[in-house]
Parts: structure tokens; sequence; C-alpha cells
């Protein structure tokens, strides 16, 4: 396992299923980690972004922390919100595939659902003839379309 794998999975647990807050400082974290604290900042802007429904803000200094909050938002909010505020007009295969996964772990997307999703927004799927500016704009609307789709499954 990788150690940014191992410093995501180490935050997650103590976020846990009753806490959806945590509070660490980036040295401790590190110096247990055995790693500098740019591979903290690294792990924590690649894996704990509000598009992964997390919300991170930090203090330097002595008495600095690091503080992540699980958003908590469910259902038709937090798809409105992914439809409204994240995706946007063009959207990278990357970013689009940790959209995914966040509406994979959160239960928004069963495991059937969110392969489909990834398979249908990969680089072979979107093997067209068009420019890296239009195939990411096909990219995001596809992807709203088919979170429109997840918040309806429910009412149909």
């Amino acid at each position: 396992m990788r150690i940014s794998d191992s410093i995501e999975q180490f935050i997650k647990d103590m976020l846990g299923e009753d806490s959806p807050e945590v509070e660490l400082k980036r040295n401790e974290l590190a110096e247990y980690f055995g790693c500098a604290p740019s591979q903290i900042n690294y792990v924590l802007a690649t894996r704990f972004s509000p598009s992964q429904g997390y919300l991170t803000e930090s203090r330097r200094g002595g008495g600095g922390y690091i503080r992540i909050v699980r958003v908590v938002e469910t259902g038709p909010q937090k798809m409105a919100y992914l439809v409204r505020d994240r995706i946007g007009d063009q959207l990278s295969e990357e970013e689009a595939q940790r959209i995914i996964a966040h509406l994979k772990d959160s239960g928004m997307a069963n495991p059937e659902e969110a392969g489909m999703m990834s398979a249908a927004l990969s680089a072979r799927a979107l093997a067209v003839p068009l420019s890296p500016e239009m195939k990411a704009a096909l990219r995001a609307r596809i992807l709203k379309t088919m979170i429109l789709a997840l918040a309806n499954k429910g009412n149909g």
C-alpha cells in the first residue's frame, strides 16, 4: 500500500461512522507516517476535496491544525450540489472518476451503477475525433445527466 493510501485510510478511519469531523496536527501526522508535511498536504488536496464530500481547513503555526469535515448532505441536496456547483461546463476524466467514487462510497450509487458510469466516461468510451475541450464538455454533460437519473431512480 502506498503512503498516500495509508494516510487516506488512517484519516477515514478516524472520521468513522459517528464522527463527521476530525482535527489533526500536520507535523504529528507526518512524523507518524515518516513523511514530509507536503505529503499530508497532497493527500488532503487529492483525497479530501469537496467533490469527494469533505471540507478541510487548516491553521499554520505552533498551535496549527488541520480540520477535516465530512459533508453530510445526502440524497437530492447532494446531487443538486454536484450538478450545480461541482461539475461545471467541462470535466476531466480524473475528476469524473473522483466524483463517481464519492457517489459509490456515500451510497448514492451502487457498485454496478458506478462501474457503468465510470466506463461511460472513460477515455476509451470518448475516443472520438473531438478536441480535448469538447470531450471534457461532453463528459460533464453526461455525468450531470447520470447524476440526475440517480437522483430520480427512487421516484420512478
